[in-house]
């Protein structure tokens, strides 16, 4: 069936695997997280759990958020995030999901919220080449030439100087280096997006796996 968690990025570090190569790993929090509610194809026309991760004080919940969570039986959360599954009939609200939903070896997308850059130019952003630095060129890192001269405006998707980062990314087949069950820590090889303390999602991977 599929399966995620919920979790928060912690940082990163490496660890050495048992032919003694050295691995970079990204160290995810992941869990508890606790079932807040479920659908089924029956009541809502799909199957899906709503998870929550990281409590939160309660006078930090607004009146229907509080309504929301009481009706699960369980204290209020700071991230919540809904997962489509296989039968939502399979678990139970206030049920709770470890990192040992994962096992090692296995492979998943993280998806996260990248690191907010501010106002980017176009070096920065897309990765244009600067311009002549030498004989008094006076243009050196600036957008150039935008190319549309009959029509008199700037079409649609020019790369141009903007706001760079905080999107939410998705990076796939992630291999899952070591499970510590007992302090709910995923160690996933390579880099995820956002800074650390952010949150993440992490799930089964949808695309065949890389070797």
């Amino acid at each position: 069936m599929a399966k995620g968690i919920l979790g928060k990025k912690v940082g990163m570090t490496q660890v050495f695997v048992a032919d003694g190569k050295a691995v970079p790993v990204t160290v995810l929090e992941a869990g508890p997280c606790v079932v807040i509610q479920k659908k089924t194809v029956a009541t809502d026309g799909y199957d899906a759990i709503q998870l929550g991760f990281g409590e939160q004080k309660e006078r930090l919940s607004n009146k229907p958020m509080k309504g929301h969570f009481s009706k699960a039986g369980v204290k209020p959360f700071k991230f919540l995030k809904e997962l489509k599954m296989d039968s939502g009939e399979n678990f139970e609200l206030g049920q709770v999901l470890k990192a040992d939903v994962f096992s090692e070896g296995e492979f998943v997308d993280v998806t996260g919220t990248s690191k907010g850059k501010g106002f980017a130019g176009v070096i920065k952003r897309w990765n244009f080449n600067r311009a002549s630095m030498t004989h008094g060129s006076m243009y050196h890192r600036r957008t150039g030439s935008l190319g549309a001269t009959d029509a008199a405006r700037v079409f649609k998707g020019r790369k141009l100087p903007g706001r760079l980062g905080g999107v939410q990314n998705t990076t796939q087949g992630l291999k899952v280096v070591r499970v510590d069950s007992e302090r709910n820590l995923l160690l996933i090889k390579g880099a995820i997006p956002g800074p650390n303390g952010s949150f993440v999602v992490v799930k089964k991977t949808v695309k065949r796996a890389k070797q």
